[in-house]
Order: C-alpha cells, then structure tokens, then sequence
C-alpha cells in the first residue's frame, strides 16, 4: 500500500524572493508528514535558480530521511526550467507519472 502523503501546494514565485518563506514551509511539512510529501507547483509562475535548489534541497533530505517526496503539477513555467537546467534525471525519479517533462510532450 503506498503511504498517504501531504500534499504541500506552491504558488506565485518560486524565486530567491521568497526563499525564505518557502523553505520554512518546506520545513514545517516535511515534518508534519513523516510519510511523505507531495510538492504541487501547478500554481507556480516563476521559478528561478532558488526555486530550483530549494526543490532539489527538499529532495535530497527526504531521500536521506528515507522519506517520500514527490514533485507534481508540473506547468510549463517549471519544466522549461527543469529542461533548462537539464534535471530530468535528478527530478525524474520524483516526478509524478501523470507529469511529463516538456521533452516528453508531443
């Protein structure tokens, strides 16, 4: 049975402006959901290299926590700038199967 995860939503920027109030909440709901969280960045309209190693960050604790963290709602803001930076292969393992990567779209 797949463990039930907390869903944490994003929106606005995922910029350097924010880095702060962001991974504070990042924080909290990692902590608050031992079984795992789910990042949705639906909401997301700009990401900037911040954004992206808050998310990265986020990833690398869960793993080494043993903990579930899976990236969704993927828009095409997010997944330029995950192609941009080439992290299909680091986000890849993360993303949720119903997200492709603007690569993988036709």
């Amino acid at each position: 049975m797949t463990p039930a995860l907390t869903t944490l939503a994003l929106d606005g920027e995922l910029t350097i402006y924010r880095a702060a109030e962001i991974r504070t909440g990042l924080l909290a709901a990692r902590s608050d959901s031992p079984e795992g969280l789910e990042i949705d960045l639906a909401g997301v309209t700009e990401i900037d290299s911040a954004g992206v190693q808050l998310l990265m960050a986020a990833c690398r604790d869960a793993r080494a926590q043993g903990q579930t963290l899976r990236i969704t709602g993927c828009n095409a803001v997010v997944a330029e700038v995950f192609d941009l930076f080439d992290l299909s292969g680091f986000f890849g393992e993360i993303l949720s199967p119903a997200m492709p990567l603007q690569e993988d779209t036709p």
